[in-house]
C-alpha cells in the first residue's frame, strides 16, 4: 500500500465511496444530499491542508483522508483530519496506515496536537484504531448524531498532543 498526496484525476475514484458512505448517514455529518461538486470541493482541499490517498500495487484508491488546522489564527496549531476508506476494502489497514501518515504530516507542519471533532460513538472500529494511534476521548457530546439504526447516539472529541 501506498499512502501519496491525492490528485485531481483521483477524485473519480474516491465519489463513488465518499457518497456511499454519506448516504449511509452512519458515520459522518455530512449532508446526504450536497452534490458532487460540493463534496469535491470539501474533500479536495488545496494548501495549509492537504487531501492524501492510500492506494494498493496497481494504483487503485483504497481509501482517503482530508487533514488541515482545526481552526484559525490562535487555534491554529491544532490539526483534524476526516478519514473514509471503500467499505469493500475495510479491514485491511487503510485506516490505520492513512492516520499513521495524517500523524506524520501534522508533526512535520508543526503541529501541537490533533482534535477529532466528531466521532460517532457507535463507530467502534473507528475509535479502536484512534485509541491504539495514541488519541484519547476528551468528552462525548450526547445525541448529537442520529444514527438510521441507533437512534440519536454521541459524538466524541478525540485528541493526542504530538
Amino acid at each position: 500500500m501506498t499512502i501519496r498526496d491525492a490528485r485531481p484525476e483521483d477524485w473519480a475514484a474516491i465519489w463513488p465511496f465518499f457518497q456511499r458512505i454519506v448516504l449511509a448517514r452512519e458515520t459522518y455529518a455530512f449532508d446526504p444530499d450536497m452534490t458532487e461538486d460540493e463534496a469535491r470541493r470539501l474533500w479536495m482541499i488545496g494548501p495549509t491542508g492537504r487531501t492524501s490517498v492510500a492506494t494498493d500495487a496497481d494504483g487503485t484508491v483504497l481509501g482517503s483522508a482530508v487533514m488541515y488546522p482545526n481552526r484559525q489564527g490562535p487555534g491554529s496549531h491544532v490539526a483534524s483530519a476526516s478519514f473514509m476508506v471503500d467499505p469493500g476494502r475495510a479491514r485491511r489497514g487503510v485506516g490505520r496506515a492513512l492516520g499513521e501518515d495524517m500523524i506524520v504530516w501534522a508533526r512535520g507542519c508543526g503541529f501541537k496536537a490533533i482534535q477529532f471533532n466528531a466521532v460517532v460513538e457507535t463507530n467502534t472500529a473507528a475509535v479502536t484504531l484512534w485509541q491504539s494511534l495514541g488519541f484519547e476521548v476528551l468528552t462525548t457530546v450526547p445525541e448529537a448524531f442520529e444514527h438510521p439504526r441507533h437512534g440519536y447516539v454521541g459524538l466524541l472529541i478525540m485528541h493526542r498532543f504530538l
